[in-house]
């Protein structure tokens, strides 16, 4: 699939970006858990629910630069990148709710 606009592809790498933050550090943690005596399983599932914020912050790229345009578009009426900006936090959350999803189906925890 070729993605002509630069800004749906951002989008989609946001998703993704987030997504890989939340198993790679769920799993990892796991293992982890695993080397110290810790119920992996367990541990994964609270490290999927606590990494949330850092996996947003990571996909929308953890500058000030999300910042600077959400105040273009709030105080300069400049709503194409207010609306740019949600869209990438959306998608960011989205994101991130959808590998802690993944981790609790493969953990049974519950969210």
């Amino acid at each position: 699939m070729d993605v002509k606009d630069p800004f749906v592809a951002t989008l989609i790498f946001s998703f993704f970006i987030a997504v890989g933050v939340i198993l790679g550090g769920a799993i990892i943690g796991g293992i982890a858990a695993f080397l110290v005596g810790d119920p992996p399983l367990t541990r994964m599932w609270r490290l999927a629910n606590s990494l949330k914020i850092w996996a947003i912050v990571a996909a929308i790229g953890g500058t000030f630069d999300t910042f600077y345009n959400l105040e273009k578009g709030l105080f300069n009426g400049e709503t194409k990148f207010l609306v740019k900006q949600l869209l990438l936090i959306i998608s960011a959350t989205g994101g991130a709710q959808t590998g802690a999803l993944i981790i609790s189906w493969l953990t049974q925890e519950t969210l």
